[in-house]
């Protein structure tokens, strides 16, 4: 990418009502611009400005239903870029000595785009590399083991499946609030899907924030030797 191109990125994200909006979308959900708008504490008119400025820049993609139009990131790549630099940012002495509630919250589990972040997913990510799971494999990746396999299959995530891309299985992502690298790519993402199926966690309806469930801290423990204390908010 040319020097040209990236300071036009910069510039459209540095913005910090179109930093809102990004940040918004990056559980992968698609909103309309009056959602987006009150994230943002702007009025429509307002929102419109930003939201094509965006779509101009190819951060962003809109899909029509009827008369409604609905705004999301333009692929997970925008979701890698807002984690890996929040990741570069320092650290706020509010963020670091008295986080909010919601704060909290984003730190021990959270959607990143597709997958699962926070404390926990890191968690859940050492568990696999422990177990052998998951191994280093070059720049930002991760191999998925024979043993993986074996034990992703025994859990119900069948990776024959033709719809799982080999060649973005296990990608390792920057987490912006532990400053440590959690799982992402097919795996992450059917790892997040599973979750949720089994009940083992709930998605905010209104942030980014992800709960564990009793029945989580229950899978957790025995698939991950994830305890309860161990991380996140009692």
């Amino acid at each position: 990418m040319g020097q040209h191109n990236i300071s036009s990125v910069a510039h459209l994200i540095a913005e910090p009502v179109r930093s809102v909006m990004l940040i918004t979308l990056a559980d992968g959900s698609a909103l309309s611009a009056s959602a987006l708008a009150e994230a943002a504490g702007v009025t429509a008119q307002t929102a419109s400005s930003h939201l094509s400025k965006l779509l101009d820049g190819g951060l962003l993609s809109v899909e029509s239903k009827g008369r409604h139009r609905y705004y999301r990131l333009a692929g997970v790549h925008v979701s890698h870029l807002l984690e890996s630099l929040a990741s570069v940012g320092p650290v706020t002495p509010a963020w670091r000595n008295t986080p909010s509630r919601s704060a909290q919250a984003l730190r021990f589990a959270r959607c990143c785009y597709d997958h699962l972040a926070g404390q926990i997913g890191v968690a859940v990510t050492q568990s696999m590399l422990t177990q052998g799971f998951i191994a280093e494999a070059g720049e930002r990746q991760y191999a998925l083991t024979a043993p993986g396999c074996e034990w992703l299959q025994q859990l119900g995530i069948d990776m024959g499946d033709p719809a799982f891309d080999q060649t973005d299985h296990a990608r390792q992502c920057l987490d912006w609030t532990e400053r440590q690298y959690h799982v992402a790519g097919q795996l992450g993402a059917r790892l997040m899907d599973a979750f949720l199926a089994w009940g083992w966690m709930c998605r905010s309806p209104t942030t980014r924030a992800v709960t564990v469930t009793t029945l989580g801290w229950d899978g957790l423990k025995k698939h991950f030797g994830i305890e309860r204390y161990a991380c996140g908010p009692d």
